[in-house]
């Protein structure tokens, strides 16, 4: 058995304050990722054309909007996590580690999603390179402030179970990694791992909501298509099938993957550095 660090626990703030640090670090290396994968699930994606009329510095388009998303939802739904396992006592259970990460994300999204909507508008606009404050005046006069919040059930949804697979997950599996090889948990072999084990289980859980969620947040600003996250998924498969909620999903694995790998161990090495327990 490991022994556990003598270390502190890091409260509510101190871990937000690690976790969106992190985030916005890691963003910036798979923000292309994730375009990639919007883009494919919008069906406006050919790598050659692209480049060719936006350009290769165009993978980061939407950064802006990202960068705002990752100070938001991912500090409060990774760095939500260990005070609330804390607080649940579910360092040894499983699903109450689930319910904790379904909890930090959810909240996580309550206040991201405006700037979840405004990324994924970003990302997919292949015409015109408006700025992040120009898209948010033009969602605000045409569909006022419930535009922000489009796609929230679906997001909802998706928070729940990618972040509560995640967490729960990546901790779990660190637990037994330690046990099996004999690695610290603050090892980044350990870290490295189970980050990418959970990475793909994230996929398996949250591929149909995150179909779901691009598909409402890319309706046009000036109309709207879905009603609502169920509309949207009967309509989907209606279409394509029950394979259309998978759409794109190895290029979400793709993304998953290192973002995991990145998020977590960046989280978990600046949580040693500022003299805290790691996950």
């Amino acid at each position: 058995m490991y022994k556990m660090s003598l270390k502190k626990k890091p409260n509510m703030y101190e871990s937000m304050v690690v976790a969106g640090s992190t985030a916005v670090i890691s963003v910036n290396f798979t923000h292309p990722l994730d375009l990639f994968k919007t883009r494919l699930q919008a069906d406006k994606f050919n790598l050659s054309q692209f480049i060719k009329q936006e350009g290769v510095f165009s993978f980061w388009k939407g950064i802006k909007a990202a960068y705002m998303r990752e100070a938001t939802y991912t500090s409060i739904k990774l760095g939500c996590y260990g005070p609330i396992k804390t607080a649940l006592n579910a360092d040894n259970n499983f699903f109450m580690k689930f319910v904790s990460g379904s909890i930090s994300g959810t909240l996580g999204v309550l206040i991201g999603n405006p700037f979840d909507v405004m990324k994924t508008i970003s990302m997919t606009n292949t015409k015109t390179n408006l700025s992040l404050i120009g898209s948010m005046n033009n969602m605000y006069v045409e569909q006022g402030v419930s535009g922000f919040y489009r796609g929230i059930t679906a997001n909802i949804g998706r928070a729940c179970v990618l972040n509560g697979t995640k967490m729960s997950c990546y901790d779990q599996i660190k637990g037994i990694c330690v046990n099996l090889t004999g690695w610290e948990r603050k090892n980044i072999k350990c870290q490295a791992l189970s980050a990418f084990c959970s990475g793909f289980f994230m996929t398996v859980t949250s591929a149909p909501f995150d179909m779901i969620r691009t598909t409402l947040m890319n309706q046009p600003t000036n109309k709207k298509i879905y009603n609502g996250f169920i509309d949207a998924g009967i309509q989907l498969v209606s279409k394509g099938g029950p394979q259309a909620l998978y759409k794109g999903f190895f290029p979400i694995w793709l993304r998953f993957a290192p973002t995991t790998i990145l998020q977590l161990v960046i989280f978990d090495n600046l949580l040693n550095l500022c003299g805290f327990q790691t996950i």
